[in-house]
């Protein structure tokens, strides 16, 4: 596995970083890594006639404005840094762990048509580069090695349930998907899908180590089983939950618009590289998590809605 060789090569043991105490925190071990070729395909869940069949797909761009920082809005609002990594943005363009629902109602945004919803997730970095933050918080002082990787390809799509028709999320609904402290509570709540571009449907919690001519991708599926009551819970989890494999929602729950993100890098063949995470949880691939923040008007919200639930493929305009 000579990625995973590279990886332990690049980082060694640990790193002393001016300014913060080192973090002993090692490359990602070379079990953490898997060939794609013998990643098995995940089964697709049956269509059924009462089905929501449409998707609906925006253009949000690929960061390419840069819109980083250590903040989670919807795990920890009013708390700047709280994440110990750094996450990559697209869509509304003033998010941060103090904005407000009024302030990002007010921003501007980076998707195609006016979505200022917030869409957001932990940057991966290439691990044979020194990053630009190599002596900054959330960065190297926090175990986060690397050059930050612009993705080559974001993908946001909204897509419907394979059992029943689906219902409108309300404005500033907050989601999260995966686990970035997996490494101490369990593989509950992970939902990490790593894969390769070209290799439709195949996913794994590690990392992958794709041939030449394919990069490394990362499949960020949301719950959509909403509660019907609200848009927040304390643990930001129960107010909507995943369907079971076959799609069908807990009862007293109600399917919502199911919002799939795929993001696509471009590496030299062989180029070890990692995602960020809280330093005790040592770059774990299967911490990979995302979070939203619906900030799409009642109108907008409505047109997508139409669009799964009559079988159509739409993007704004």
């Amino acid at each position: 596995m000579p990625a995973a060789v590279g990886v332990s090569a690049v980082l060694g043991a640990g790193l002393l970083v001016a300014g913060r105490p080192a973090v002993a925190q090692a490359a990602p071990a070379a079990d953490r890594y898997v060939d794609i070729v013998s990643v098995a395909r995940t089964p697709l869940a049956a269509v059924l006639p009462d089905a929501s069949t449409g998707t609906y797909s925006e253009d949000c761009g690929r960061n390419e404005n840069a819109h980083r920082n250590a903040d989670n809005l919807v795990v920890s609002p009013g708390v700047s840094g709280s994440a110990h990594h750094i996450h990559d943005y697209v869509g509304n363009v003033s998010t941060t762990a103090l904005s407000s629902n009024e302030s990002l109602a007010a921003a501007g945004t980076t998707c195609v048509g006016g979505d200022r919803s917030t869409y957001y997730w932990p940057v991966l970095r290439r691990l044979d580069r020194t990053g630009a933050d190599a002596h900054a918080m959330g960065g190297g002082t926090d175990g986060n090695t690397g050059a930050i990787l612009t993705p080559s390809s974001v993908a946001i799509e909204f897509r419907g349930n394979p059992v029943s028709k689906v219902v409108a999320m309300p404005r500033f609904l907050r989601l999260v998907t995966g686990d970035p402290v997996a490494l101490y509570t369990g593989d509950t709540n992970v939902h990490a899908q790593w894969g390769c571009s070209g290799y439709r449907d195949r996913f794994t919690t590690k990392y992958t180590l794709c041939p030449r001519g394919s990069g490394p991708t990362r499949t960020l599926d949301f719950p959509s089983c909403w509660d019907g009551l609200s848009t927040d819970s304390p643990d930001h989890r129960t107010h909507v939950v995943f369907p079971a494999a076959d799609g069908v929602c807990p009862h007293a729950t109600f399917a919502v618009p199911q919002l799939r993100v795929t993001l696509t890098y471009a590496l030299p063949h062989g180029t070890p590289y990692a995602v960020d995470s809280f330093p005790e949880e040592k770059r774990d691939p299967k911490t990979d998590h995302a979070q939203f923040i619906n900030v799409m008007t009642d109108r907008r919200m409505s047109a997508l809605v139409g669009c799964l639930n009559e079988g159509r493929h739409c993007r704004p305009a």
